[in-house]
């Protein structure tokens, strides 16, 4: 649990929530949706505002509470514009959906077929295929290694496909493509390359024409057509710093799009067959094909979307988190019940867990209000007692690392790094989620254990080297 918490706090275009699902309760009503939603902004302080959108058979509505940003009082609404991250994937997939019914393109072709001139690395004769990339199990990693951004509020800007290039050529898999299951935004960022080769035109206008464009989500685009900001939402980290927009160059297939509640709702009344359109067998295509993985709480990855398939409910979903927003969609076809969620705050929840409530009651929403903590400053030899591995289960493993006077924590490969915050001399916290690290029995100037806690619980983690 401990590596699902952090990797919700750390992955930058993607976070993980796992709630566990039980039996399904009545639905929850608007106004307990709407004190979720004001707890998360006024109580938890996280961003300036949320919009939640619902979509049933007779009909979407939206639910907002908050502002468009800490000095601009004006409200958020369904017409808000929001960054989405990764719901990007969203749109690139279901491109690819469409190709596929054009006969433009195979699941089955390999991505190389459609970058002549790039190096794309294969292992042992197995190539990557186009649905490889599409359920991240590609075995490319979440971000290339060769970024050249210096700026953290950025960290893609100036990414080319000259870049990308140099990447996958000197790049050696860790396993076959197809076999295991490893979110990824450089393999979305040359599935958007791959598809646009493929049709002969830049994804970002296919999307428009083909799929923006007959749902009627006129305000879905990865730089908006019309002046954006009378009504865009301002973007906060989690201690409600502004942070700018990311340009995310060749990777923006992966994460780079806008949108609103509005145009959301009609993306997922698609899906549920509320709203007609050619693209419905695309859509249907896009939950069929179902390798093992994503996030939890899933069961399947599909091309793009987590499914979870547990107690007789089939909840599709998919999350996103980019600097300064989070975002959420998802739907349940047998109850022909649809989400939307976004928050101008980039943090470890967002509004995910209000958006898998509203699909799944059982689903418990974090209403716990942080307390206040005072910042102190420690030493480099002082931090030097808590750098190591810690274990907390088989599969949960916390590397705890020092740079210059600030302590971080990662766990996974790939995996940007936490920065922790001293309260005492062996007590830290986290600020992008509302967790804190004790670390016990110092012996020698080594910490053998680091307790995680979070939401009333503790983990111990034993130190391993």
């Amino acid at each position: 649990m401990i590596v699902r918490a952090l990797q919700a706090a750390a992955l930058v275009l993607f976070a993980s929530f796992a709630p566990v699902m039980a039996a399904t309760p009545p639905p929850p009503s608007d106004a307990s949706v709407l004190q979720m939603m004001a707890a998360r902004v006024d109580l938890q302080k996280q961003g300036t505002g949320i919009v939640v959108g619902i979509a049933r058979p007779g009909g979407d509505h939206v639910l907002c509470y908050g502002t468009l940003g800490l000095d601009d009082k004006r409200p958020v609404d369904g017409e808000t514009l929001f960054d989405v991250g990764s719901i990007s994937k969203v749109l690139i997939a279901l491109l690819l959906a469409d190709e596929v019914q054009r006969h433009e393109v195979a699941l089955d072709d390999p991505v190389s077929k459609y970058l002549p001139g790039v190096s794309v690395p294969s292992w042992d004769g197995r190539k990557i295929t186009l649905a490889d990339l599409a359920t991240h199990t590609s075995g490319l990693p979440l971000r290339p290694g060769n970024l050249s951004s210096n700026d953290p509020a950025n960290p893609d800007r100036g990414y080319s496909y000259k870049d990308l290039a140099t990447f996958l050529a000197g790049y050696k898999l860790p396993h076959a493509p197809g076999s295991t299951y490893e979110y990824s935004n450089v393999g979305y960022g040359l599935l958007g390359e791959a598809l646009m080769n493929a049709a002969h035109e830049g994804y970002a206008d296919l999307i428009a024409q083909r799929i923006t464009r007959q749902l009627g989500m006129a305000n879905t685009a990865i730089v908006p057509s019309h002046d954006p900001a009378l009504r865009e939402a301002v973007g906060y980290d989690g201690e409600r710093h502004p942070v700018p927009h990311w340009d995310m160059g060749v990777l923006s297939s992966a994460g780079g799009y806008r949108s609103t509640a509005d145009d959301l709702l009609k993306l997922v009344d698609g899906f549920l067959g509320f709203r007609k359109s050619s693209l419905a067998p695309a859509m249907a295509a896009m939950t069929q094909t179902r390798r093992p993985g994503g996030m939890e709480p899933g069961t399947a990855i599909a091309l793009a979307w987590n499914i979870d398939d547990a107690d007789g409910r089939e909840i599709v979903w998919k999350n996103g988190s980019v600097g300064g927003f989070r975002a959420f969609v998802g739907f349940d076809r047998k109850a022909k019940l649809g989400v939307v969620a976004l928050i101008n705050a980039q943090t470890g929840a967002g509004a995910d867990d209000i958006g898998l409530h509203v699909l799944d009651p059982s689903v418990p929403v974090d209403l716990e209000i942080p307390r206040t903590h005072i910042e102190i400053a420690l030493a480099p030899a002082a931090l030097d007692q808590f750098v190591g591995t810690y274990k907390y289960s088989p599969t949960d493993v916390m590397k705890v690392a020092r740079n210059g006077d600030h302590l971080y924590v990662t766990v996974a490969p790939n995996v940007p790094p936490i920065e922790i915050y001293a309260e005492d001399q062996a007590h830290f916290f986290l600020k992008v989620v509302n967790a804190e690290i004790t670390f016990e029995d110092i012996r020698n100037g080594r910490a053998a254990k680091a307790i995680w806690h979070q939401s009333g619980q503790d983990q111990t983690g034993t130190r391993v080297d």
